[in-house]
């Protein structure tokens, strides 16, 4: 790890202010998942142990400012003020102040009253219309009401916003143990796998996963496609899909991959099949080449599940983006669940899922505990999957 982390600042006494990410489902102002709150606890902790004063700053969901009525509704529906209790909640002992704006008196006074051990949280940063824009007098404002900052949202890092790349050019900046574990896992998985090295991408659309399976293609020994992706690559063999989910406008792409990958890629030989995208519709297994018209593809078939759970053996490292089946109903969630006990069952292997549907199905079906590492940000993930460079990442300095 050449970025410095939190351990190498001198926090005591000093303003910390933390970008991490409380980007937590809210069903009518009550928080239904809060793995996000529990994620950033650790370098919350460490920094109230060390005397810090910390200052937390997220977005949540999202505001429209192009719309004064929509603003307005978003800003009332993703209003931060149910995770401060929470968080409260999982710090006692720690006085936690939410303060209901991002900028102006009441924020600068919170700030200096607070003291060591203590922490404010700040409203949703995306009440700001600059937030998304990085404008710079807005970073420069935050930026004023600390000291130090840390990069604790790994789910924000692929975004140059104000709050991730414009306040960290402006202080002494450092990772927070959340993203420094999640770059040293994913680094580890894609820059210096233990191999074999198997990649397994689903998920609904090959354009979102177009650079990512041209990466990987380029590192792993294997690159395993399931999900509705697998439907563009079926037509761009000339293969009848029925109804199933298709990206004619990708089917070039498609073709061009195949013929790089060669026998590194591998798709899926038969496909579970529904006349209609609903739960209740009556599966039906058909092979890949056998789609009736009036079918649509939801999941893998279980000779596909047989033929990737054969390329998994032996695996000494595995990164899994995207769900191999429509996974939230239940006739066609066996692809997933199977791709799930296939990789825990794997003897010392480095496994590794990128976050997004393919993470919200591991921990759904069971396996949290199973897996080496799930990643906290989806699409921050794909894009380190990509080998870009993440801007809230790099703006960090340098041990």
């Amino acid at each position: 790890m050449t970025k410095r982390t939190v351990t190498d600042l001198d926090v005591a006494g000093k303003r910390v202010i933390v970008r991490v990410d409380f980007n937590v489902p809210l069903k009518d102002g009550v928080i239904t998942d809060d793995n996000r709150i529990v994620g950033a606890l650790p370098t919350i902790k460490y920094l109230v142990e060390n005397n810090a004063k910390v200052i937390l700053m997220s977005h949540l969901g999202k505001v429209n400012h192009k719309d004064a009525e929509k603003t307005e509704a978003d800003k009332a529906k993703n209003n931060m003020a149910p995770v401060a209790v929470r968080l409260q909640e999982y710090l006692p002992g720690v006085e936690v102040t939410f303060v209901p704006v991002t900028r102006g008196k009441e924020l600068e006074d919170a700030v200096a009253a607070l003291e060591g051990g203590n922490v404010v949280l700040m409203q949703n940063t995306r009440y700001e219309a600059g937030e998304s824009k990085n404008d710079e007098g807005l970073a420069t404002y935050w930026a004023g009401l600390g000291d130090l900052f840390v990069e604790d949202a790994f789910g924000s890092v692929h975004r140059a916003h104000a709050s991730t790349v414009g306040i960290a050019s402006q202080l002494p900046s450092a990772l927070g143990f959340l993203v420094e574990k999640e770059v040293k896992f994913l680094s580890e998985a894609i820059y210096s796998p233990k191999r074999p090295f198997v990649a397994i991408l689903g998920g609904a659309k090959v354009s979102d996963k177009i650079n990512v399976i041209e990466n990987l293609l380029d590192v792993a020994d294997k690159v395993i496609v399931g999900g509705g992706m697998a439907y563009t690559f079926y037509k761009a063999m000339g293969r009848e899909i029925g109804t199933s989910l298709v990206e004619m406008d990708r089917i070039d792409v498609a073709k061009a991959i195949m013929e790089k990958a060669g026998d590194k890629l591998v798709l899926p030989v038969d496909t579970v099949v529904a006349s209609e995208f609903s739960a209740d519709a009556e599966p039906v297994v058909v092979p890949a080449d056998g789609i009736p018209a009036d079918m649509m593809g939801l999941d893998i078939g279980p000779k596909s599940i047989e033929l990737f759970t054969k390329e998994l053996q032996g695996a000494q490292t595995v990164v899994w983006n995207g769900p191999m089946g429509v996974f939230e109903f239940d006739a066609f969630a066996k692809g997933t669940l199977a791709i799930c006990i296939a990789i825990t069952e794997l003897p010392g292997a480095l496994t590794v899922i990128g976050g997004g549907d393919s993470a919200a199905a591991a921990i759904q079906l069971g396996f949290k505990d199973k897996i080496s590492h799930i990643s906290t940000g989806g699409g921050a993930s794909l894009e380190f999957m990509e080998g870009k460079e993440l801007p809230g990442i790099a703006v960090i300095q340098d041990k």
